[in-house]
């Protein structure tokens, strides 16, 4: 298979296939685009090869996982010489960022589910198959990873196909018919490391019997309808994602649903305005063409076809680009509600500023905030009617993470709230999400399992052993209880264990849920922290911060056993008096301090706790600094539950 050189091989004959890839996390789908893209010759033969391609942003290099959605295009020149275009949309994985999933549904006409030949369905994979159903879109399953030791090419197979009944019974009549027909969907095993594709089963722990990925690019070209577009009739784009140019400034990512896009054309550009829907002219000032990983300057796009345009400075995901003499707007984008939020202020710790060039003001903080909105459509900024903290809303604790961690690379020094959840008022009751979590964990950690999610209020729906020493056991657990889970999982499971969950639902309030049973080591002064008070202090608990560490009045320095905090001194210096010391001395050594990465540092939190955040230290302190100030403050709360009661 060989690509065209540039995009003005794309004409009238030029057909389409708009396609996802969706898959669980780590079930192999950025990697299996790789192989796609070699394949096709979007790569030059003495290019340096590179692993995940398409995971470009720093943060998906270092975490391993897709954070945004992004388009590639595939070009396969046929037999008669014309040339289809195969746009793949490569998803996340992780639910936390289902938003970009359904977004990147918006954009295509066919979906490629991978499941992994051991793993099989995981509750991503049933979020993505649900919301691909409902939009009627042909599945083609794709078993991954057939050469893994542990591969149960045939169980997973049938756990596929079992899922498909089991979201057909959820939907309505008309997807419910799509679900059915997709029981007769094509089956593929892969290796997408090896970059090889067939419909014939492998055995177990095998790479299919084949040479490349021909046959899955044959199935997409039959199963996986063309465009419904028209070229001849009025336009209609839909914006559906967006990007940034040095030269160019904004981009947006259009697919054509009818019509054709040309450089230079003047157009309606249909949006919204604080709720009201606006029609504006516009000119289109470049189009841009994908080949492989690369855009190229084109002169125009079809219906079908996936471009990026650019002469909109305020062009946001959803607007529609119509005809102007007769403008019909697209329906704009929906995804699911957010179920987690955080408080994102200015810091207002008595370390701010420390370092010259961080960006401290909440003008800066409140302009980074609106300018994620334009991109990210799971995420919510709300007023608290506070000038320096607003309330952000997203799917889950990794996706506000990563924003975090974002601002914090970009020189941002924030204040971050404990992860709280979003609730709803059903029929005068309190409702809050709840999320679907699937556990594997060895036999062994069974018990310390189900009494750790016991305790957060998590019920048990399902439980299979595969005979193999691992248990999957199923949960329905408020999303409360799953915020600061990972690491006690973790650490009950010896790291051994994997726990993946996606939103279920809301339901009733389930009633308090105390997930930490430790308390903080408080500092209760401004200083530096000594070496002689640390070895004073060294049996109450385990420590944050480390000798030469600047500390402040209300920081949190380190986790105290016992549920209560405790106030400590760690600046206390050794008084120097006129007695020799004895080079006998026996020297002493400090426990090496736990080290707080952002993530644990927001699980961690206590509900009166924060996360001072700067470029070079992730610090946890106290909401209220003065010790007096939290006394009152618990005293307040006490009266309240009574009150309450």
């Amino acid at each position: 298979m060989s690509a065209p050189s540039s995009a003005d091989n794309i004409d009238s004959t030029t057909t389409f296939r708009n396609v996802a890839i969706v898959a669980h996390v780590d079930h192999g789908k950025t990697t299996l685009v790789d192989a796609m893209l070699r394949q096709s010759g979007a790569f030059e033969e003495r290019a340096e090869a590179i692993d995940r391609v398409m995971d470009s942003g720093d943060l998906e290099k270092e975490k391993g996982i897709t954070i945004l959605a992004k388009n590639t295009a595939v070009h396969k020149r046929n037999a008669d010489g014309t040339i289809t275009v195969i746009n793949v949309i490569d998803t996340p994985g992780h639910a936390d960022f289902g938003g970009e999933v359904e977004r990147g549904l918006s954009m295509v006409d066919g979906v490629v589910l991978l499941v992994d030949a051991s793993e099989g369905p995981l509750p991503q994979t049933r979020f993505v198959l649900r919301k691909a159903l409902a939009a009627s879109l042909p599945v083609i399953l794709v078993v991954n990873k057939t050469d893994r030791p542990d591969a149960r090419i045939e169980e997973v197979v049938s756990e596929s196909h079992d899922l498909l009944l089991d979201l057909a019974s959820d939907l309505d009549d008309e997807a419910s018919e799509a679900a059915e027909l997709a029981l007769d969907l094509p089956v593929l095993y892969a290796s997408g490391r090896e970059g090889k594709a067939s419909r014939v089963q492998p055995q177990n722990g095998n790479a299919p019997d084949a040479e490349n990925l021909d046959e899955l690019f044959e199935v997409l070209l039959n199963y996986v309808p063309a465009p419904k577009g028209n070229v001849d009739a009025p336009l209609q784009a839909h914006v559906t994602n967006l990007d940034a140019s040095a030269f160019l400034g904004r981009l947006a990512l259009v697919r054509i649903h009818n019509g054709q896009l040309s450089k230079g054309q003047t157009v309606s550009w249909m949006r919204e305005v604080d709720g009201e829907p606006v029609v504006q002219k516009a000119k289109i000032t470049e189009l841009l063409n994908t080949i492989g990983v690369e855009r190229v300057p084109g002169e125009k796009g079809v219906a079908g076809d996936i471009v990026a345009v650019a002469g909109f400075p305020d062009i946001m995901i959803g607007d529609t680009l119509a005809d102007l003499e007769n403008p019909v707007a697209l329906p704009r984008i929906t995804v699911d509600q957010p179920a987690i939020s955080v408080t994102i202020g200015t810091n207002t710790s008595p370390l701010v500023g420390r370092v010259s060039g961080h960006k401290l003001t909440s003008r800066m903080v409140k302009s980074r905030l609106d300018q994620e909105l334009i991109g990210n459509v799971s995420l919510k900024v709300l007023d608290i009617g506070r000038p320096d903290a607003w309330e952000v809303q997203g799917r889950g604790e990794l996706a506000l993470a990563i924003l975090v961690e974002q601002m914090r690379r970009e020189g941002f020094e924030l204040t971050v709230g404990k992860p709280q959840v979003v609730t709803q008022q059903v029929d005068g009751k309190l409702h809050e999400p709840f999320e679907e979590l699937m556990v594997d964990t060895p036999e062994e950690y069974l018990g310390a399992v189900t009494q750790l999610l016991a305790a957060r209020k998590g019920k048990m729906v399902q439980m299979t052993n595969h005979g193999a020493g691992w248990v999957r056991m199923e949960f329905i657990v408020p999303s409360r209880g799953l915020i600061g889970f990972r690491t006690e999982f973790l650490t009950d499971t010896r790291g051994t264990g994997i726990a993946n969950a996606v939103f279920h639902g809301y339901a009733p309030w389930a009633g308090e849920i105390r997930a930490r049973h430790t308390g903080s080591l408080v500092s209760d002064r401004h200083g530096t922290v000594t070496p002689f008070a640390m070895i004073q202090l060294a049996d109450r608990g385990t420590f944050f911060v480390e000798p030469g560490a600047d500390t402040y009045e209300g920081m949190v320095v380190g986790i105290n056993p016992r549920q209560e905090d405790l106030d400590i001194n760690v600046t206390r210096e050794k008084k120097l008096t006129n007695m020799r010391q004895s080079s006998a001395d026996v020297m002493e050594t400090l426990a090496k301090p736990k080290k707080l990465d952002l993530e644990m540092a927001m699980e961690f939190c206590a509900g009166d706790e924060c996360v001072e955040v700067t470029p070079e230290v992730v610090r946890v302190r106290k909401v209220h600094l003065d010790s007096n100030e939290r006394a009152r403050e618990r005293s307040r709360s006490k009266t309240r539950d009574k009150a309450a009661l």
